[in-house]
């Protein structure tokens, strides 16, 4: 069986409620805790959680309940929350291959459309909907699924279903429609925070995000701190840039940067800036022996992996340069457009030591003051180096292979 319901101008008379053993003095209180502090306060699991069990108090024979909560975010298209009674949270996080496995079901029907679709068992004009990972095996008679559309951007959704063999009755079907815009502006707001956190996580890291979001975003709201300093550097890239294809080389970088990246963030480290092929990172809410062995493991493990890479026959070599010193964290730029960065003649330096890398073609080189934070005990002199712009010659050191 398969319907679309239209929600738009639904009503739900008292006399069809009271036959469903409903009353509308249960809805409402449905509503009010949907729209309310209580429910405001908390995040997803607890709001599915609180929302099945409510449901099922006030008599709908609610078996699964499901909410498709799409994001913005490079990596997943969403994440999926799945309540049944008894029964721990499911979440699951969904790739954008995920559309995919919707295609030509009832749940992308109803996002296309915008409109609430109810489906029975087996097979329906929309296509099957009982292998979708979290309906299977469930033995659930009905679906009700409901578009959450909020003002803009992407749509999510949500489904009731249940096992009762006559499914939802026609008063059952209205009280769920009754709930479903509170439902939306719950979820909505919901959405919005993780797409907020999302996105500056990805274009500016946590550590950033989190300053932002806590309201540090005037011009000229500088923090000092110390940090250990690594600055990453691709051997030849602006050579392979002028010969290779346009689409070779953003895949080139993009292949590289997923092995220098993910070795920076597993060891707590915070990618500060992309700079053309460069990555400079640093290491903060560490101690300083702790923040230099976290930067020197990573440093390790890029070159690593990046001995054992090749893209398209692309060998690759970088350049890795270490340091430990103070800098200068927070807002600089101009009116409404600022960035957060860093600055400071430490943040010179590791720019500098990267330099002289590229001049000896040396993979590793790390800063008298890195080695002393880091005590490494078998680091080999290259002895004193000249770096642009400072007056006194700096020693650097390579590490013992």
């Amino acid at each position: 069986m398969t319907m679309l319901l239209d929600i738009s101008q639904t009503a739900i008379p008292s006399s069809k409620i009271t036959h469903a053993g409903i009353n509308a003095a249960a809805t409402l209180s449905l509503i009010e805790w949907l729209t309310g502090d209580e429910c405001h306060a908390l995040d997803e699991v607890g709001l599915i959680s609180g929302l099945g069990r409510r449901l099922r108090a006030i008599g709908l024979p609610i078996d699964r309940l499901t909410l498709h909560l799409m994001t913005l975010h490079p990596e997943l298209i969403g994440r999926t929350f799945a309540w049944a009674p008894g029964e721990p949270i499911e979440i699951h996080d969904r790739e954008h291959g995920m559309r995919l496995t919707i295609a030509n079901t009832p749940l992308q029907k109803a996002l296309e459309t915008r409109e609430t679709l109810i489906v029975g068992p087996g097979e329906s004009q929309h296509g099957r909907w009982q292998h979708i990972d979290i309906f299977s095996g469930r033995g659930l008679v009905q679906l009700m699924i409901a578009p959450l559309c909020n003002a803009d951007g992407p749509i999510s959704s949500a489904a009731f279903g249940t096992k009762r063999p006559s499914g939802f009755t026609s008063a059952e079907q209205q009280v769920i429609a009754r709930i479903l815009p509170a439902l939306r502006n719950a979820t909505e707001l919901r959405v919005l925070r993780q797409c907020e956190l999302s996105l500056l996580d990805t274009y500016i890291g946590p550590m950033t995000a989190s300053r932002i979001l806590a309201g540090h975003i005037r011009r000229g709201e500088i923090e000092s701190m110390e940090t250990a300093l690594l600055l990453c550097d691709l051997r030849g890239f602006t050579e392979l840039s002028n010969r290779l294809p346009g689409n070779v080389v953003l895949g080139l970088l993009n292949a590289y940067f997923d092995k220098v990246v993910p070795a920076i963030t597993r060891e707590g480290g915070e990618v500060l800036k992309f700079m053309g092929d460069a990555v400079l990172a640093f290491f903060p809410g560490i101690d300083p022996p702790g923040a230099c062995n976290a930067a020197l493991a990573a440093a390790r493990a890029i070159l690593d992996d990046v001995d054992r890479f090749q893209y398209d026959d692309i060998n690759i070599k970088v350049g890795i340069a270490l340091h430990y010193g103070e800098v200068s964290y927070g807002n600089v730029g101009s009116g409404s457009r600022l960035d957060f960065t860093l600055i400071g003649p430490d943040v010179n330096v590791v720019s500098r030591i990267q330099s002289i890398c590229s001049e000896r073609g040396e993979a590793l080189l790390i800063s008298e003051a890195f080695r002393e934070k880091a005590h490494i005990t078998d680091a080999v002199s290259i002895g004193p180096q000249r770096l642009k712009g400072f007056a006194d010659a700096m020693e650097l050191f390579a590490l013992a292979s």
